[in-house]
Parts: structure tokens; sequence; C-alpha cells
């Protein structure tokens, strides 16, 4: 994340600057060109290397393949050449108002990344502080720094990017010196339009055939149809067949039990459920746990986690801090290990293991294990 942050605060610039000059003394020198290119690469090549980094040391992700952090590289490659091509162009012939929008952009970028409550750093002012300089890098590209789904996000902050890239370089276009002939103007103006047009080529490859995760745009998710009930080793489960089209007819086992926050509904003498109750559970209940069968798997294992019976005694992990709030660098590795701990303590425990979050407010908060991040 530092060198991250040094690339875009050192480098990014510096690419602007040496483009704006070759750009106003219409003269290329060749040591130049070598040292705008190598900044161009490594900002491309430090974005698609710290997605890769980051993923491999997170044990809740999938790793990134060389080919996707190629793909991710050429996408981010000719989206900032594109980006700070059209920054030279536009500072080369008005400079005061240049800063006025690199400052302008910064500001709202800042503003639109606070309003999405980023977690980073642990007191509020450092998560501000973190903020503003995540609104630099959001000045040339587009840089995810929330958990969750992004791609409306992506799609808001590439359409920004599209409409500024499109002003900048049309008055450039409009406004240039007469040094500059209109044939080469046109030259420039579509080696902008096609560097942004390819960038968005990369990326649509990334999302569409070489995301970790799978296929993130143009995937439909088809119906869901339950096939019936099956026994397997004395448990009963059912199997929920949902299509894909990168799945085809393959079939995941799903665990039903009632949610632990749903009581069911008991007589008022008697104390066991309406007799029409059970039916109705039995139609109406829904999926909570999905686990894809393995060779691993166990009935006690998996008796234990459909259980809705909370234990009252057996091992408890504390966390002297409070919940979701230690520092999101630290946060994989804390749920790698709690994760190896609830293992090894179900290997020699019958009683599935609680954890403990320290609370200044309420005291000690004691969740489940399912109920956790883990």
């Amino acid at each position: 994340m530092l060198r991250l942050l040094e690339v875009f605060l050192k480098s990014a610039p510096q690419l602007v600057l040496q483009l704006s000059i070759m750009i106003h003394e219409n003269d290329v020198m060749p040591l130049q060109g070598l040292s705008a290119s190598a900044s161009l690469v490594s900002l491309a090549w430090m974005i698609a290397s710290y997605q890769k980094v980051l993923r491999d040391s997170r044990d809740d992700k999938l790793p990134m393949s060389y080919k996707a952090v190629i793909t991710q590289m050429l996408w981010h490659f000719f989206t900032i050449g594109a980006r700070t091509v059209a920054f030279a162009l536009f500072a080369s012939v008005f400079q005061l108002y240049f800063g006025i929008f690199i400052v302008s952009h910064w500001c709202v970028m800042t503003f639109w990344i606070i309003q999405g409550e980023t977690d980073f750093c642990m007191s509020k002012w450092e998560e501000i502080i973190y903020n503003m300089v995540v609104g630099i890098i959001y000045i040339f590209c587009w840089f995810n720094v929330k958990e969750g789904p992004s791609r409306l996000r992506m799609a808001l902050y590439y359409s920004v990017t599209l409409a500024e890239n499109v002003a900048l370089t049309a008055a450039w276009y409009t406004y240039r010196g007469p040094q500059t002939s209109d044939s080469s103007a046109l030259v420039v103006v579509c080696l902008v339009a096609c560097s942004f047009a390819l960038g968005t080529f990369f990326m649509l490859v990334y999302y569409c055939w070489l995301h970790p995760d799978g296929p993130v745009l143009g995937s439909q998710w088809g119906g869901c149809v339950d096939e019936g009930v099956v026994g397997t080793g004395g448990m009963v489960g059912v199997i929920d067949a949902c299509l894909t089209p990168s799945q085809g007819s393959q079939t995941d086992m799903v665990i039903t039990s009632p949610p632990r926050t749903l009581p069911r509904t008991k007589d008022k003498d008697t104390g066991e459920p309406v007799p029409g109750e059970r039916d109705r559970d039995k139609e109406s209940c829904l999926p909570v746990f999905q686990v894809r069968p393995s060779p691993s798997s166990s009935p006690a294992l998996l008796h234990r986690t459909s259980s809705t019976s909370r234990a009252q005694e057996g091992p408890v992990i504390r966390i002297d801090l409070p919940r979701k709030r230690y520092p999101a660098w630290d946060a994989h590795f804390i749920d790698r290990r709690l994760r190896k701990t609830i293992l090894l303590l179900e290997t020699t425990s019958a009683i599935s293991p609680r954890i403990q979050y320290r609370s200044s407010l309420m005291g000690s908060k004691e969740v489940l294990e399912y109920e956790t991040t883990v």
C-alpha cells in the first residue's frame, strides 16, 4: 500500500509534467520519452501487482492468475495513459485552469470516498487523511477501497472520467497554439480516444473471463428449482439446482434450517410447535448455509452447523478489541488466526467454540462462529 501511494504521489505528477513539457515545446527527446514510458508502466504495474499480492495474502480471496495480472496491467496502462495525455494537453494551454480543475476533482473524489465509509484506519481523523491520499489516486485511475460489489461505482467513475477526458482534449484542440498543425492535433486526439477505448476493452476482458471469482459482467442467474429431498449418511438435505452459464448442471448441497433469530410458533399450553407449523416449516424453510459436498464433510460437523440451539458451555475465543475496529490491513491476519483456532478447537471439543469481542459500552459481546466475518 505504501509503495502504491508513493508511485501515485511521485510518478503520476512527474508523468503529467514531462508530457506537458513535450507537448508545449512540440519536441520529444529520446530520454524524455523513455522516462515518461517508465513512469506510465510503473503506475500500471503497481496497481496490478497490488491486487495480486492482496489476494495472495488473504485466505478468503481466490488468487489471481498471471493472465489476469497482465490484462489488468494493460487495462490501467491504457486508461492512465489516456488520462495523463489529456491532462498534459490541457495543462500545456491552460496552466491556471488546470490547477483549479485538479483541486476540484480531488475534492469531489475525496468527499465521495469519505461518504463510502471506508475502514482502513483506527481513528476517524486517520481515516480522513487516508481518504484524502486515496483521492489523489482517483485523479488518475479507479481504485477500489471498499469491500463488496463495485460495478456501479466503477461505471460512475469511468463515465465521469470519459466526460472529463473529452472536455479537456476538446479544449486543447480548440485553443492550441499555431505550432501544432491540424493533422498532428487530430492524431493526438485519436491517440487519447483509442487509448481509453483499449483500456475499457481490457477491463471488460478481465471482468468477463479472467476475474478470480468468475465472470462478473454479463452473467445472469437462472431459475432455482428444488429437485427433491435426498438423504446422505442419515442427513436430509435439499438439492437446489441453480444453473448459471458457467456452471451448467452443477448442483450444490443446501442445508436447510430456520434462522436463529426467528423462533418457531408454539402452543400456549403445551409449549410444543403448532400442528400445522411443522408442515409449513418443511415447505417454506429457507436455506441458511450452502455447503458444497466434500470428502471431509462429516455428519457431526454438519449437524453442529445447522443446529438451532446455542451452546452455553465450551471453548471461548476472546479478542481484546471491539468487533470490526481493528485496522483493515490486520483484518485478514486476525481472521486467518481465528479460522485456524476454530478448526483446532472443533477437532478437540464436541461443542462449537464461541468468539467474544470487547465492547466499551455493553461489556463483552459474545457471538457465534457463523455470525462473524470468519
